[in-house]
């Protein structure tokens, strides 16, 4: 008779217990983390156009005459020229002709308003001048002026 194999298995086997302090020491140290983390999301800046004024973003300016942001930091180059259609090789939708010649001209395009509406127009520009490829000078016009 071929003879059995029997393993006993010891009384006291290791069990995951949940009031071990390794695991309790996890579960505070999530928990903690968890919490951090909610707190510092609120606080996060919220990436919000503000149209009014207060806080951080500008106001925006829409009269008769002028048009655009009241940002001065970001848009503090300034030109007056009568604007047209078209850029320079791809950079550029208008171009603001200034006295002085084609070496003068100003390439723009405008994040803020629609330079369409203003085309044939002597303006006073305010902008901030972007690197250009082609363009001697290539700017993005947050703020506009009627001058004549």
């Amino acid at each position: 008779m071929p003879e059995e194999l029997i393993h006993q298995l010891p009384d006291s086997q290791p069990t995951f217990r949940l009031s071990s302090p390794k695991v309790m020491i996890a579960a505070a140290a999530l928990i903690i983390a968890g919490v951090v983390t909610g707190f510092l999301l609120t606080k996060a800046p919220k990436n919000q156009t503000q149209v009014k004024g207060t806080g951080a973003t500008p106001a925006m300016i829409k009269t008769d005459t002028e048009v655009g942001s009241t940002d001065t930091k970001t848009f503090r180059d300034t030109a007056t020229g009568v604007i047209e259609a078209g850029g320079l090789n791809g950079e550029g939708t208008h171009k603001l002709i200034r006295d002085g010649g084609p070496s003068k001209t100003a390439y723009m395009i405008s994040s803020v308003i629609d330079l369409d509406q203003y085309v044939g127009k002597k303006v006073e520009i305010w902008g901030e001048t972007l690197k250009a490829q082609r363009a001697p000078w290539l700017m993005d016009v947050g703020r506009l002026k009627l001058v004549e």
